[in-house]
């Protein structure tokens, strides 16, 4: 098991625009949140870039890890902690070698303890499983079981992320099965108290404390 308590990874919504950088400040103000991953689609280079960058400096401001979704080149030219890359985007190694050892590269495996394993050995800084609940923010083909958490988290020191539908409400299995991180977008986005509250809710529940 990994000594480290498990933490919070937001995921962006779609529409990063308008009033969302207030939104992702009010979050990160509200409690600990150790990365925040930039996820748009349908945009040009450009406007990616014109949108990430407002959310980097917010992101560096509260110490908090800015990761790219499936943009290896985005990542770079804005200088972005870390990429997320699935199965069907460009390659780990790939990526290493246009990124540098520095940046963090997470996969996602869905609810492949194969791919998992590929991950790693390939120099991956964390892998994804899921979706370990119904979701709404994205299509899922793949639902794997807890216990993917607890062989991960037995077997290696590579930090494994939970994502997939979950909310403060579902989130306490995933934590005793040894998710490092749960990533989350919806249930805090979306949440009718508000983003800042929805933090808290998790703050509360992964016993990390909250800030005043």
């Amino acid at each position: 098991m990994h000594d480290i308590p498990c933490q919070l990874y937001l995921i962006s919504p779609l529409e990063t625009g308008g009033d969302f950088p207030n939104q992702l400040r009010n979050a990160l103000a509200a409690g600990p949140v150790a990365a925040f991953q930039f996820r748009v689609k349908d945009v040009n280079p450009e406007q990616a870039a014109e949108l990430a960058a407002p959310l980097k400096v917010i992101c560096d401001e509260f110490d908090v890890a800015f990761i790219v979704n499936d943009d290896i080149a985005l990542a770079k030219q804005i200088g972005a902690d870390g990429v997320h890359l699935g199965q069907s985007d460009e390659n780990l190694k790939n990526a290493r070698a246009e990124l540098g050892l520095d940046v963090q590269i997470g996969i996602t495996c869905h609810d492949s303890r194969h791919l998992a394993m590929e991950a790693g050995e390939g120099g991956a800084n964390y892998v994804a499983f899921g979706a370990f609940f119904p979701t709404k923010t994205k299509e899922t083909h793949h639902k794997p079981e807890l216990d993917i958490l607890e062989w991960w988290s037995a077997m290696m020191e590579i930090p494994c992320v939970a994502i997939g539908g979950v909310t403060p409400e579902n989130c306490q299995p995933l934590i005793d099965a040894g998710a490092d991180f749960l990533a989350v977008s919806g249930a805090v986005w979306h949440d009718s108290d508000g983003a800042a509250q929805a933090v808290r809710k998790f703050a509360a529940k992964l016993d990390v404390g909250e800030k005043s």
